[in-house]
């Protein structure tokens, strides 16, 4: 029987298959053995005794079921067995069955006059969109999430006034702007603000990016005083010039980066954050950690040093700070370390008792008073040279207009800036938007630093330095616990350890800056790496199931006679194309490029043997023509009927030979008759791995191996549609939607070839 008459006909595939999760097929393939059968049901009894198959089945299954119910166990026996009786199915046969939905697009005209109908429901849905107070508030309840929003609230301000002081310190400008930084983002976040956990304000990272920024734009060099016999005053002079030159350029950079969010937003951009990769951001945030700390040291010691920004920095600052070692003030030193241990005390103590204790116990504004106090107490200014926090003016400053003309300068960095500040953010609120939290706890913290900046900020200008630079070491040590991710992503991805170890070097020693840019580079090209490398894999099927799985992992698993499966996790276009086809040919073993060279190579050393017997032949003939008569007769009556049996012999046997010899370059040593292409993992194709599976076709079909794909989800089948791959009405009938629809085709073929009975070609064992 042809093979078009076998595909026309309507082929029943008739299975009994084990439903078996995953992990007893694991175990059974990794040698679990059998589960031991289960005692019949009087009713699967029954039916088994009337020879109700079907019934029997539904029986079993129930009592098995209804044993296991409420303990969530799976039933392994061989009773859970699921039947299905259908055609088998390629792909011009199963779109001849389906009707795809009409869908009418719409023109772009269509689209812009939707998108500017305007209703109340759109109204509504837009101003909620943008101030999500008025969606949330009304709905406030104010019973259950008052008076934890009041506790929240006013631990939050306790935290973020310490925090805004030292992260001013970071960022290069006047403390009192750290308190600007800690009141007006919580405060108008409340109104467009959509998650309920997220407490915006200052951030160790994005104070220390601003802080680079700021000291590359304005360093100490450019109020250095020429006069040294009035250093003090002209100090003092430059001092404050400085400071306003650096506010300068920090509102610049954060104006900058907040309108670069503001179109990102609008441009839905937001997916950008995405190729911050969790080991990149981890390791970036680590490095920052180590910039964060060295900025810190010189403040720790109360050493007098510049600061270093850009490529190097924190060896530059390193290196400034060990020349100058022997000027440590002893005093501030002490202070600090002082504050440092009750901070990390009070930290331990948060963590064990977290469970019994109502709110974390606010560490961070204790050392803050304590210090306060001790140096307005006992002066230690004046008394021992300790640098304290100094002037900070009461009230709010009446808005300046930013200057316009350094956002050239900051471009870049405001890119970066904006970037890392959605992401961080934007990872955050995920976090928390899995927990329970508050809603309007914003407010209240803004309000509490509202009151330290209009009404008691000036108490805390006697705070020494080195008590913010405590307060900022104890809080990067969840940061430094990052450390830990090297042993992690050690075990689980050596592709993830490198992302994470280029992030932190690169950001340590070229900037966070520069460093993010790289570290966002070379995760692109592990993506390209991966693409690169794929693993590529030789299917077979666990017998008595239609489950197909690597046959170099499970000892279970058996290849189809005469049927190669073969599997790449990996799309197919223009970077990989010509690394599917090599490794096709590796795995499969079969090279059509090979088997066709060794066929030319054998039909010429064919000729060749054919020419030199005629030349042979012509040249005895000649020398028959030319001996005289007598003598002629005399060697034909010897010679003839020899020579000529040799001629005819080895003539014979030259073309009786040759056809073994193709024969044998032809065909593989393995007999394979099909190859089948598991599409299952591919997302996509692109015209040049659409040339790729033609000439995968063409090259096996001249060797006489037929190549059928399978598991093609229907983009790719539309990308090869557009691709002009279906030229051809019969290359439709070479797409399967599975595998096993292509090995029984492929085994039904060959059975109709070679005359032999189906069941012997079939490759499913009976156990």
């Amino acid at each position: 029987m042809a093979f078009a008459g076998i595909q026309s006909a309507t082929l029943q595939l008739n299975c009994s298959l084990g439903i078996i999760p995953a992990c007893a097929l694991q175990s059974a393939l990794r040698g679990g053995g059998r589960s031991t059968e289960r005692p019949l049901s009087p009713l699967a009894e029954a039916a088994k005794r009337a020879g109700q198959e079907q019934l029997f089945l539904y029986f079993q299954s129930l009592t098995c079921t209804m044993e296991h119910v409420g303990e969530r166990k799976t039933c392994l026996g061989p009773a859970q067995r699921y039947c299905v009786e259908r055609q088998v199915y390629n792909q011009g046969a199963l779109q001849g069955q389906l009707h795809k939905k009409e869908k009418v697009p719409q023109t772009l005209r269509q689209k812009i006059a939707h998108s500017c109908r305007c209703s109340s429901k759109k109204a509504k849905s837009l101003l909620y969109q943008f101030l999500p107070i008025f969606q949330w508030l009304p709905r406030y309840p104010v019973k259950e999430y008052l008076l934890g929003d009041i506790v929240s609230g006013i631990s939050t301000g306790v935290m973020q006034l310490p925090q805004g002081l030292a992260y001013a310190l970071l960022a290069a400008v006047p403390p009192v702007f750290g308190l600007y930084s800690s009141f007006y983002p919580v405060f108008l976040y409340t109104f467009f603000g959509t998650s309920r956990h997220i407490s915006i304000g200052t951030f160790a990272v994005i104070s220390l990016m601003i802080g680079g920024v700021v000291v590359r734009e304005v360093p100490d060099e450019m109020f250095t005083p020429a006069d040294n016999s009035s250093a003090s005053s002209i100090d003092s002079v430059n001092n404050t010039a400085r400071n306003d030159m650096r506010v300068k350029v920090a509102v610049a950079v954060t104006l900058l980066s907040g309108i670069i969010q503001l179109c990102l937003g609008f441009l839905r951009f937001g997916f950008v954050a995405i190729y911050l990769t969790e080991p990149l951001v981890r390791g970036f945030t680590t490095a920052a950690a180590v910039h964060v700390f060295t900025s810190q040291l010189k403040y720790l010691l109360g050493i007098k040093t510049s600061r270093f920004s850009g490529p190097l920095s924190v060896l530059y600052s390193l290196i400034a700070v060990f020349k100058n070692i022997t000027t440590t003030n002893i005093a501030a030193l002490i202070v600090g370390l002082i504050c440092m241990v009750l901070l990390l005390s009070g930290k331990e103590i948060n963590d064990r008792f977290k469970k019994k204790l109502p709110v974390p116990i606010p560490m961070e504004i204790i050392v803050v008073v304590i210090g306060t106090g001790v140096s307005a107490g006992i002066n230690l200014t004046e008394t021992y040279g300790v640098d304290v926090v100094g002037e900070i003016p009461k009230g709010l400053r009446a808005p300046v207009v930013p200057d316009i003309s350094l956002i050239p300068d900051v471009f870049v960095d405001a890119i970066a800036i904006a970037i890392v500040g959605f992401s961080m953010t934007a990872s955050m609120a995920k976090i928390f938007a899995l927990k329970h939290g508050y809603t309007v706890a914003g407010t209240l913290a803004s309000i509490m630093v509202f009151l330290v900046i209009v009404a008691i900020g000036y108490l805390f200008e006697p705070l020494p330095q080195t008590v913010l630079a405590a307060i900022v070491m104890v809080n990067l040590k969840g940061m430094f616990k990052q450390f830990t991710d090297i042993s992690h992503f050690w075990r689980t991805s050596k592709i993830e350890l490198a992302i994470w170890i280029v992030a932190f070097l690169a950001s340590v020693f070229l900037g966070l800056d520069y460093g993010l840019l790289t570290s966002i580079a070379f995760a692109m090209i592990t993506i390209v790496y991966r693409t690169q490398s794929p693993r590529y894999r030789i299917l077979g099927q666990i017998p008595d199931t239609d489950i197909y799985c690597d046959v170099d992992e499970y000892k279970e698993v058996k290849e189809c006679p005469g049927i190669k499966i073969f599997q790449a996790n990996t799309s197919l276009f223009f970077t990989n194309s010509e690394l599917y086809m090599n490794s096709l040919k590796k795995k499969t073993g079969v090279d059509p490029g090979m088997i066709l060279a060794a066929r030319k190579k054998a039909q010429k050393r064919h000729a060749k043997e054919l020419k030199q017997l005629r030349e042979t032949k012509k040249k005895v003939v000649l020398k028959l023509t030319n001996d005289t008569e007598n003598s002629a007769k005399h060697e034909v009556m010897n010679d003839e009927l020899p020579l000529n049996g040799k001629f005819a012999a080895a003539e014979s046997a030259a073309q009786e030979s040759s056809p073994d010899e193709l024969e044998h370059f032809m065909k593989p040593g393995t007999n394979i008759h099909t190859i089948i292409l598991d599409f299952s993992p591919v997302n996509f194709i692109d015209s040049v791995g659409a040339k790729a599976l033609k000439s995968i076709m063409k090259e096996y079909e001249e060797i006489g191996i037929s190549v059928y794909v399978t598991g093609c989800n229907e983009s790719v089948v539309d990308n090869l549609a557009r691709l002009n791959f279906f030229d051809k009405a019969t290359v439709s009938d070479l797409l399967f939607p599975s595998i096993y629809d292509a090995v029984l085709t492929s085994q039904l073929k060959a059975a109709s070839v070679s005359q032999t009975p189906l069941d012997a070609v079939v490759c499913t064992t009976t156990s």
